[in-house]
């Protein structure tokens, strides 16, 4: 394509058309030049190619690999698994016909309640970006495009759509900028996704320091930039600030917006050029024909075994693991059958299949004997859908009460009482000095029932260690109080984030950075400086096969890393030059803004602060009507992946709804529910209804899309 001339022959109309999503996972094709239409779908984990009409995670999707989440793929503190699953995603994508795929999310986990944090690598910006850097080369080696998530500052899930994140430049700079910068320089990712919050008041969509100065001047990023989907709250300042792409699009009143100011001058034409010269680039550098070829779903499912077991931590352990395969077993827990692999949100998978741990322990000819003849227990537990989601954030810290009750019972046998763990963030332990051990393995993705029997019976030697601090109770984290708690989020912690803060000022942990046991011991020499570089050596002195990360810390600051497969008996020189760092210290002053009235309600109010009007309150039903439907009909459907997958898109959804704004779910529903509708709705909830009722009749009038103008 020559982007050149085709951008000098399109008309205003179709350059506003270009800008803007269409058909919820697409952009708009310009039939006329021959533009094509280019395929979009969500990651980060595997992916969810959607049948039919695209939506946030609730439409049935096509069979995919589900792959550990990112929280778990971390812990292997090895970048090859985050490019290996990377690149086997792209032949997924491929397969289907998708070009770009919505993936990695590399936000910070500045609090462990963050509802989407098993999206997430880390409390540590370099581990996260080195690991979203491995995955964004392996997904691009393969000819399918990203985009890297969600830039920047998003780091809670109760007020995304609206939420105002307020710190100081740096504590941005030095902390949640980094991941972000490091993939930009090292990757080169096609896209990049502006997030949903505002930063010290302006929102990501229109923030010009954020996309242009940052992204664009000071790291060189020259792919697109896009909208998270109903992110876009003013479409001409967008444009204005370098965010190219309005997803989903089909918003008649954004096109309508650039078209008059286009026509009135205070639109530059030159900045929409900018914008649809990048997205002409992409679509022709990665629009391609489906791969007819077989994709090997097997080699995929062991893939995320492999990847499952090099990630889980041991978190504990007096010997009894692993397994001797003679220990009389007693299997407990709900997770044994029902194994918890991945979140719930847009990134949930339709698996090809699943293997939990009891598949894995049939295979292997091992049952369950009653608890009054078996010698030693393992509980299967965790964190189940309803306590962790993409659209809201976790009230606390605790397992199920349930959980904890079956294991105290269990514990109180006096029988050697083995945990395996599922979730996707840190949960209080208060049973952890009762259990003999305690096995991690996060969200390992549909395989993880191989992965589970191949760790606890010594078949694989855990190597994972933790990529984010385990306080020992929530009210140890910094900020704990307030996180979550309201529009304005500041960040008043400044960049004692993490092990940062704990290691500062001496707080008690259950479990550090880093932490993780292993099969075998390992001995480790002290850093060598040379130059820029440090050496260490690292020797294998127990009698297991197994992996051990070396970390190089400077000033308290992860600086560098870098995982080793050891023999026993054998050892290994490892050099490490870390990043160069920015020595420049920057202001970190931030104002809090003051506190903003519930009512009258807004277009950027929370939905839910709709409930404080009668009328507010019959809108508000109407809406989460549409997800007791949802999951009225995943009740009816017969136990299996279909009804759980049915079961969390409709709890996902109702946690959407709840925690939208008027604007945003008119930026994301587009022709079911125009801007005039998000106007009528906050009209008729603050009482007046007559205006409201002059609302929705308004005619929202824009050109035909270039694709419908070729019918």
């Amino acid at each position: 394509m020559e982007i050149e001339q085709v951008l000098q022959q399109m008309t205003v109309e179709e350059k506003a058309a270009l800008v803007a999503g269409t058909d919820f996972m697409y952009t708009n094709p310009i039939p006329r030049l021959g533009v094509p239409s280019l395929c979009m779908s969500d990651g980060p984990h595997g992916l969810r190619k959607q049948k039919g009409s695209g939506d946030n995670g609730v439409s049935e999707s096509e069979p995919a690999t589900a792959f550990p989440t990112a929280a778990c793929v971390a812990s292997s503190w090895n970048p090859q698994n985050a490019y290996d699953l990377g690149a086997a995603i792209a032949k997924e994508c491929r397969h289907y016909g998708v070009h770009t795929l919505l993936g990695p999310g590399v936000n910070l986990k500045r609090n462990p309640l963050c509802g989407r944090n098993f999206e997430y690598y880390s409390e540590d910006p370099l581990l996260a970006g080195v690991m979203g850097a491995a995955e964004v080369n392996g997904v691009q080696s393969q000819g399918v495009g990203v985009s890297v998530k969600h830039f920047a500052l998003n780091n809670s899930e109760n007020y995304r759509f609206m939420g105002n994140s307020v710190a100081g430049e740096n504590t941005i700079r030095t902390l949640y900028f980094k991941p972000f910068e490091y993939i930009v320089k090292h990757a080169r990712p096609a896209t990049i996704m502006c997030a949903y919050n505002r930063i010290n008041g302006v929102f990501c969509s229109e923030n010009k320091w954020l996309l242009t100065d940052i992204l664009r001047d000071e790291w060189g990023f020259e792919g697109v930039v896009m909208s998270d989907w109903g992110a876009v709250r003013d479409r001409v300042a967008g444009l204005k600030a370098g965010m190219d792409l309005e997803m989903p699009g089909d918003t008649a009143i954004c096109r309508r917006w650039i078209l008059d100011a286009v026509a009135d001058g205070s639109l530059p034409m030159g900045d929409l050029d900018k914008s649809c010269g990048r997205i002409l680039r992409w679509v022709d550098q990665y629009v391609q024909p489906a791969d007819d070829g077989p994709v090997d779903w097997d080699g995929h499912h062991e893939l995320a075994a492999r990847i499952a077991a090099d990630s889980a931590v041991l978190l504990k352990n007096d010997g009894t693991l692993p397994l001797t395969g003679r220990e009389k077993l007693h299997m407990a827990g709900d997770l044994f059958e029902t194994m918890r692999y991945q979140g719930a949100g847009s990134s949930m998978i339709h698996p090809t299949k699943v293997t939990a741990p009891a598949d894995a322990f049939a295979t292997r000819g091992i049952r369950s004997l009653p608890l009054e003849e078996s010698d030693t227990i393992l509980v299967f537990a965790g964190l189940t859908d309803e306590y962790e989601s993409e659209g809201g954030d976790r009230a606390d810290m605790q397992l199920p009460h349930d959980q904890l009750e079956l294991i105290d019972r269990l514990c109180d046998t006096g029988k050697r009482v083995a945990v395996v763990l599922f979730g996707g963030a840190p949960v209080e332990l208060p049973f952890a000095d009762k259990v003999s051990a305690i096995l991690n393995l996060y969200l390992p993705g549909q395989n993880g029932g191989t992965a589970a029997a191949r760790l606890l019976f010594g078949e694989v030697n855990p190597s994972g260690k933790l990529a984010e601090t385990w306080p020992l109770r929530y009210e140890d984290v910094p900020g704990h109080a307030s996180f979550g708690q309201g529009i304005d989020e500041v960040y008043a912690e400044g960049s004692e984030v993490g092990y940062r803060y704990y290691e500062k000022h001496n707080v008690p942990v259950r479990y550090p950075f880093g932490h993780g046991l292993s099969y075998t011991t390992f001995q480790h020499s002290a850093w060598n400086r040379d130059g820029n570089a440090y050496t260490q050596t690292v020797a294998n002195t127990g009698a297991r096969f197994g992996g051990e990360v070396c970390m190089l810390f400077l000033n308290g600051e992860l600086r560098g890393f870098e995982k080793v497969y050891l023999a026993p008996g054998e050892s290994r020189t490892v050099t490490i030059t870390p990043e160069p760092k920015d020595e420049k210290v920057y202001p970190d002053t931030y104002a809090v803004p003051a506190p903003r009235p519930a009512y009258p309600v807004t277009l950027e109010s929370r939905f839910t602060d709709l409930k404080q009007s009668f009328m507010g309150r019959i809108l508000f039903g109407a809406v989460l009507s549409v997800a007791d439907k949802q999951e009225k009909a995943a009740e009816k459907l017969s136990d299996g992946p279909e009804k759980d997958n049915k079961r969390k898109g409709a709890f996902f959804l109702r946690q959407i709804l709840e925690s939208n704004s008027p604007r945003s779910m008119s930026m994301t529903a587009g022709k079911s529910m125009p801007y005039n509708f998000a106007q009528g709705f906050v009209e008729l909830t603050n009482g007046h209804l007559i205006r409201g009722a002059r609302c929705f009749l308004k005619k929202i009038d824009v050109p035909k899309l270039p694709k419908e103008d070729m019918v």
